[in-house]
């Protein structure tokens, strides 16, 4: 670890100084036609290019705008400031993992476990690490650490969910994303989770978990669409529609919404022209959507439109080669057209 120390120590400085402005101020800062956030950001650095936090902030930023290269620019020069804040490993670790860096991540990571071992989130950080490879002896290990630091942490409990899940114990997991809602009942995901595995064994409860996670988020296309398939599946048409309507109203280029409205009147309501309808809908939102066309070809084969339904299956054979089911819907032509 100390060599990997003075390496990255020597990284840091070479990137801090390395335009050779020696005048105080950071070489980075332009503020003509800059989002709004970024240019400010850029102004209070110009301002205090010593406040290792604003280059953190501004690391941050660029993460989130996948703009790795000067993500990691910017928290190198906030370690140069504050070599000893164990928080800027943490941001470089999340650096490292967008750029799929695991070992130079687990390098930050173990770093900063170092110089902050009473830090729940850093033994978090680890443990989703650990979850990623697939390394679940580890992934435990960690979640057992920062629960020892902090008992009622209850993403803890979600990341043993996570893994147990992954490991195939479905029991030990829905006991785990439970633990985490009694510590926090706003938790979004352990909601989500506890409804898909629910909906896999076809069983109400997921309904109740679902909306639970529309309480905290109404708008959520993940759990309207995890709400709307279930509903689906389940024989349950008209919520089906009403879910899937509600997610194209908030994003309108949802395209897996608009097909699977048009699957529901193709195959359970055979009401083919709205059928198709919606599968054009699908398409407008994905023109190489070739599922999309096969099925607005067979709606229109099942409406007598032969030439329509040709057409699409054509179509969706030029974007999938020998996709077989748009080849039987020729054949089935053909015998007509003889």
């Amino acid at each position: 670890m100390k060599i990997y120390r003075s390496v990255f120590y020597l990284l840091a400085v070479l990137l801090f100084f390395g335009c050779g402005n020696n005048s105080g101020k950071d070489d980075n800062v332009k503020t003509d036609s800059l989002p709004a956030d970024l240019a400010t950001l850029n102004k209070k650095i110009a301002e205090d290019p010593k406040n290792a936090k604003l280059y953190q902030q501004r690391a941050v930023y660029y993460l989130q705008n996948k703009s790795l290269e000067e993500a990691l620019n910017d928290i190198n020069k906030a370690i140069i400031i504050e070599p000893d804040n164990s928080d800027l490993y943490l941001t470089l670790s999340d650096i490292y993992f967008a750029g799929g860096k695991i070992t130079k991540c687990q390098e930050a990571l173990n770093k900063a476990s170092e110089m902050d071992p009473d830090n729940a989130e850093v033994f978090l950080k680890l443990a989703e690490l650990f979850f990623y490879q697939k390394d679940y002896k580890k992934t435990f290990e960690n979640t057992g650490k920062a629960l020892k630091i902090d008992n009622l942490n209850a993403k803890a409990d979600f990341i043993n969910g996570m893994a147990l899940k992954d490991m195939g114990d479905t029991l030990k997991a829905v006991k785990s994303f439970e633990k985490a809602i009694e510590k926090d009942q706003q938790y979004f995901h352990a909601y989500m989770q506890l409804g898909l595995m629910y909906s896999v064994k076809r069983s109400r409860l997921a309904i109740d978990y679902f909306n639970n996670a529309l309480n905290l988020n109404p708008k959520s296309i993940e759990a309207l669409y995890a709400l709307a398939f279930f509903y689906q599946e389940n024989g349950e048409y008209n919520k089906a529609i009403e879910k899937y309507t509600m997610i194209t109203q908030i994003d309108p280029k949802n395209k897996q919404s608009y097909y699977n409205l048009g699957y529901i009147h193709l195959v359970y309501l055979l009401v083919y022209d709205v059928a198709a309808k919606y599968f054009t809908s699908a398409i407008q939102c994905d023109p190489n959507y070739a599922e999309a066309y096969y099925n607005r070809g067979y709606s229109y084969e099942l409406l007598g439109n032969i030439n329509f339904a040709r057409a699409d299956y054509q179509q969706a054979l030029k974007i999938k080669t020998n996709y077989q089911r748009a080849i039987e819907g020729m054949n089935r032509l053909d015998k007509i057209s003889r």
